[in-house]
């Protein structure tokens, strides 16, 4: 098919074919969900499900992809599924506009094979965590915070995001920093790459590594969790 053969120097036939397979769970449709979901849907994953319980603000038009003038008050799932059906209609969409809490993690993740953690705070993301192990799932971690942003890949039992961050912290350095629209559109592709490689069972995954963007002085590193 012609609309992937530019995936093939690095994705050959039998593993697009693999990925026409997986579903990807994108929890958060802002900065890093709105173009973590479109680059999944422009690689061909065969199902994305999009999670956000988020109407659509001013606010948001300086980075969310999804977010135009017209779609002021719109919830960001639905504007997530218009544009991705215009990118790519031959995958499957299935949008909870809600919430994603420990109450209902199980039933919204639990066809996931991946799960991208696009959130902006810090309980939820490790509530995301413990969902994603009991699931048996890993999940894609990303987050940023002005000229910064971070990914690792959680691997079920890894808890890597409780080394990370302290369940008593309330929010994001994202609030503090605040959101250009370059970080999350860089961290969201990194949280993709990673996700392909976990999916296509490449062994150079961001396992118990944090890989630390700094896009004033152009620096990256890694650090051991």
């Amino acid at each position: 098919m012609d609309r992937y053969i530019k995936n093939r120097n690095l994705i050959n036939s039998q593993e697009q074919k693999l990925l026409s397979t997986k579903t990807v769970a994108i929890v958060g449709l802002g900065g890093l969900g709105g173009h973590a979901a479109e680059q999944l849907a422009r690689l061909g994953f065969g199902h994305l499900i999009l999670i956000d319980d988020d109407v659509a603000a001013e606010s948001n038009l300086n980075r969310q992809l999804f977010v135009t003038e017209k779609g002021m008050g719109i919830p960001k799932a639905e504007l997530a599924l218009e544009r991705l059906r215009m990118v790519n209609s031959s995958i499957k969409y299935t949008v909870h506009n809600k919430r994603l809490t420990s109450k209902n993690a199980a039933l919204l993740l639990e066809d996931a094979d991946i799960v991208i953690d696009a959130l902006d705070n810090i309980p939820g993301r490790l509530m995301l965590q413990e969902a994603c192990k009991h699931l048996a799932i890993p999940l894609v971690h990303g987050s940023i915070g002005g000229w910064w942003g971070q990914v690792c890949v959680v691997f079920p039992g890894d808890d890597s995001l409780s080394r990370i961050y302290s369940s008593t912290d309330a929010i994001g350095v994202e609030k503090e920093y605040g959101n250009p629209p370059f970080t999350p559109a860089l961290v969201a592709s990194i949280q993709v790459a990673e996700a392909l490689k976990c999916c296509l069972n490449r062994p150079e995954v961001l396992r118990g590594m944090l890989l630390c963007v700094n896009l004033l002085q152009y620096e990256h590193f890694t650090i051991k969790i």
